[in-house]
């Protein structure tokens, strides 16, 4: 019985790692006009995408202690569409405290991240890289 538990557990864990979005990880935004960038953790959650900031840095690529939005949201509803497309979210800049509609797009360990606002007039976008 024991085994078998443990055999349903392992299994389990299996099944969830294998099934995990190819988005999923850790992302490097590109640098803001001071230098600065994110780490930005992406998970699934529920039938969509989410991702928080993980971590911040300054320009010298030292990690900012205590920043103010560590843990905060910062995509959410993004929805796979497949062939590494991702459309209908929302993502919040930081930077500029707004919020856009947005999309994303997977290639390899780049992920092109694009955010509109004013029913599409205007858009900012970047790609980020792939921490982990």
């Amino acid at each position: 019985m024991k085994h078998t538990i443990l055999a349903a557990a392992a299994l389990t864990a299996l099944a969830t790692v294998a099934s995990a979005d190819p988005v999923d990880g850790i992302w490097k935004t590109e640098p803001g006009d001071d230098g600065e960038y994110l780490h930005v953790s992406i998970a699934e959650c529920g039938s969509a995408i989410c991702g928080t900031i993980d971590s911040a840095f300054d320009a010298s690529g030292n990690q900012v202690l205590n920043y103010e939005h560590d843990g905060k949201q910062m995509i959410w509803d993004m929805i796979p569409e497949g062939g590494g497309a991702y459309d209908n979210g929302k993502i919040w800049a930081p930077d500029r405290d707004k919020t856009y509609n947005s999309k994303m797009a997977l290639s390899g360990n780049s992920l092109t991240v694009k955010g509109c606002v004013a029913g599409g007039l205007i858009c900012r976008g970047q790609t980020w890289s792939r921490v982990q």
